[in-house]
């Protein structure tokens, strides 16, 4: 009984690590949301980009520490919804709907918070114990990354926000990604014994962050306009080859 309660009391102590992590996720995503609010929004979007890289320490540390939990998931999720649905919602009230109906600006500020939390809920239900090298939808911290990253974009080449009517073009997009059954790989493995294909992408991500030190909030928007098109370019190109062999299955004579 003893040992029982000892080995609950370390696995306790060492789960302590990772929720740390999802705690920082979560206070960070609060702080943008009051960096916003006090006209702040460039400030808010470096301070998210820290959020996220929370966001994947957090899910690497359970796994790793082989500690990974249902509180863990749905904890890590409800600070998901506070960093990647609500701060762009915020942030997209804050600056890309001046002008409009005042009905219509909270029907379009709320669609990330929307598509988002349907994009968790969606995540928890499928999760597995077999995780796959890809995601199905885009994942709640991308479609965040990518709509702070055309703010940042736009704000170092042109000194402004970016054209609103894009940036709302842009959500959409991006909301119903969130909920569709395109595949998006997942970050790579932090191993160069993973594979050709997670060697490359690991690549990938070393010079994006490379490059992002040095040009800052001009190479983040490029480059993740173009995972999110080849992702799709990709997902279109297996499903209609997966479609004809399918196809092709039913014709044969005698099936």
């Amino acid at each position: 009984m003893n040992i029982k309660n000892n080995k609950k009391s370390k696995s306790l102590k060492r789960s302590f690590i990772p929720n740390l992590a999802t705690v920082f996720n979560m206070f960070l995503g609060f702080l943008a949301i009051t960096l916003i609010l006090n006209d702040e929004p460039i400030k808010a979007g470096w301070v998210m980009m820290v959020a996220i890289l929370f966001d994947v320490i957090d899910g690497k540390l359970a796994r790793l520490m082989g500690l990974s939990s249902r509180f863990g998931t749905e904890f890590d999720s409800l600070a998901d919804t506070i960093s990647f649905c609500a701060v762009p919602s915020v942030l997209v009230y804050s600056i890309y709907v001046d002008g409009l109906p005042s009905l219509l600006k909270v029907i379009i500020s709320f669609i990330p918070l929307l598509f988002g939390t349907i994009r968790l809920a969606k995540f928890n239900i499928i999760s597995d114990e077999n995780p796959k090298p890809y995601f199905i939808g885009l994942t709640t911290p991308l479609s965040a990354i990518t709509i702070i990253s055309f703010m940042l974009f736009n704000y170092q080449l042109y000194g402004d926000m970016g054209d609103p009517r894009l940036a709302i073009f842009l959500i959409i997009i991006l909301s119903f990604l969130e909920i569709s059954p395109v595949r998006f790989s997942k970050f790579p493995l932090l191993s160069l014994k993973k594979g050709r294909s997670n060697n490359l992408r690991l690549f990938g991500i070393f010079i994006a962050l490379f490059t992002l030190v040095f040009f800052k909030g001009l190479v983040l928007f490029p480059l993740m306009s173009i995972y999110i098109s080849w992702s799709i370019i990709q997902w279109m190109l297996n499903h209609d080859r997966l479609s004809g062999e399918s196809q092709i299955k039913s014709e044969k004579p005698g099936d």
